[in-house]
């Protein structure tokens, strides 16, 4: 973890809240030394997921707090709208990367680990697995990403380079246009969503043709998968609601309503 927000602080500055995607691009170009910091990571993290499996997989303490604790079956998650790792874990492939491409995922190549038994164990594999196919897919982006521009240049919604401030009036006049005003999309309704390390992440983003949106509503992975928290611990002990909880991996901030 530590790596990996070096990585993101030696190129935005920042460790847990980056906000380095803008509209139409980024908010800079790559560096040289990004890309082999990404790739030295990507060489060596094998070896240490390697080094958790060792530790976990087969430790019978770690087997006996999470093999049939915490169990979903893969109808209980679609009911209930569970995705992501939970619902992998249960026997459903579902992965919204492979199912709806997006971001140029159909032209990489990784696999989408499942489990079977839908309890704490089988979360744990799944994402062992994913943490190995994560690392495929950077790698495959860093050999296989192009020269070229980073930024649109359609002037309605993108901000100008700050090198242009200085010098040209109508970059200014433009810059300060977006900054205040925003730009306006026709009116309509759209629902979009990512397959994010937790779940589907879905915005519902409603516009009557100005500059600001008339209704958005955030569906967060973290909120709907915890409702199936009272039917895993049902009977159980209340020391098995730790590894439940820990295996759902919520995010608070997902989960305040």
């Amino acid at each position: 973890r530590e790596a990996i927000m070096d990585i993101f602080e030696s190129l935005t500055g920042s460790r847990l809240t980056p906000s380095f995607m803008r509209i139409g691009g980024l908010a800079a170009d790559i560096d040289g030394d990004f890309m082999a910091a990404v790739k030295s990571f990507t060489d060596t993290f094998a070896d240490r997921v390697g080094d958790y499996e060792t530790l976990l997989t087969a430790n019978p303490i770690w087997r006996s707090r999470t093999k049939g604790v915490g169990v979903l079956t893969a109808d209980e998650c679609i009911n209930l709208g569970v995705t992501g790792p939970m619902l992998r874990s249960a026997g459903n492939d579902w992965d919204i990367r492979k199912s709806h491409p997006y971001s140029s995922y159909e032209e990489f190549r990784f696999e989408i680990p499942t489990g079977r038994a839908g309890d704490v164990y089988d979360r744990y594999l799944v994402r062992i697995g994913e943490m190995r196919e994560s690392a495929k897919i950077i790698r495959q982006v860093v050999d296989g990403l192009p020269a070229g521009p980073w930024r649109a240049k359609d002037a309605r919604t993108v901000f100008p380079e700050k090198k242009e401030l200085n010098t040209n009036i109508a970059a200014l006049i433009r810059h300060f246009g977006l900054l205040m005003e925003g730009f306006k999309v026709p009116p309509g309704e759209v629902y979009h969503s990512i397959e994010s390390p937790r779940g589907e992440l879905g915005f519902y983003v409603v516009s009557d043709g100005g500059a600001r949106p008339l209704r958005v509503k955030v569906r967060p992975p973290s909120f709907v998968n915890l409702q199936g928290l009272v039917r895993m611990i049902r009977g159980k002990l209340l020391s098995d609601a730790v590894a439940v909880i820990g295996a759902i991996d919520i995010v608070l901030a997902e989960v305040d309503r």
